[in-house]
């Protein structure tokens, strides 16, 4: 976005959520984003318009690329029967179950931790038909089924 905002009273072209801190350990400048908790000694530019935020349900089959996650070692399920479990994970959410508490309990990913949060990220950051599905969802949207080399997804843009 355009307009600048005041950061320790002086004008700020930083994008939005980006503030600068001093770092006690460097004894130098650096830029934290206060909605990603991420870090950098450079300055960012071009905020977020370019960027989404999703978080995502991921099942897991056999023939995913790594068949294993924090929840199963080895993971023996086919490509259906991952799409008919997340088949029923939509219908809970249609029903008002929360879709952070469902890829909490049951994602095959680590971002479960975080209900699926996966946070900002960029065309080129993810495999191409998970960008493109987040990427044309709305905030507050969710996709259906999205099938990647990970597994089967489905995915809410948040940002």
């Amino acid at each position: 976005q355009w307009y600048q905002r005041r950061v320790r009273g002086k004008m700020s072209d930083l994008p939005d959520g980006w503030v600068q801190r001093m770092s006690k350990t460097h004894g130098k400048e650096y830029y934290y984003n206060t909605e990603t908790q991420e870090s950098t000694w450079e300055k960012p530019t071009g905020g977020s318009q370019n960027k989404v935020r999703a978080s995502h349900l991921l099942v897991k089959h056999r023939d995913s690329r790594r068949p294993s996650s924090w929840r199963e070692s080895n993971i023996t399920r086919s490509k259906d029967e991952a799409l008919e479990i997340l088949q029923g994970f939509i219908q809970k959410i249609e029903r008002g179950a929360s879709f952070a508490e469902l890829a909490q309990e049951n994602s095959d990913c680590s971002s479960a931790s975080r209900g699926g949060d996966l946070g900002f990220f960029g065309r080129g950051q993810m495999q191409k038909p998970f960008e493109e599905a987040t990427f044309a969802l709305k905030v507050g949207e969710m996709s259906g089924p999205v099938d990647t080399d990970s597994g089967v997804h489905i995915i809410l843009r948040t940002a």
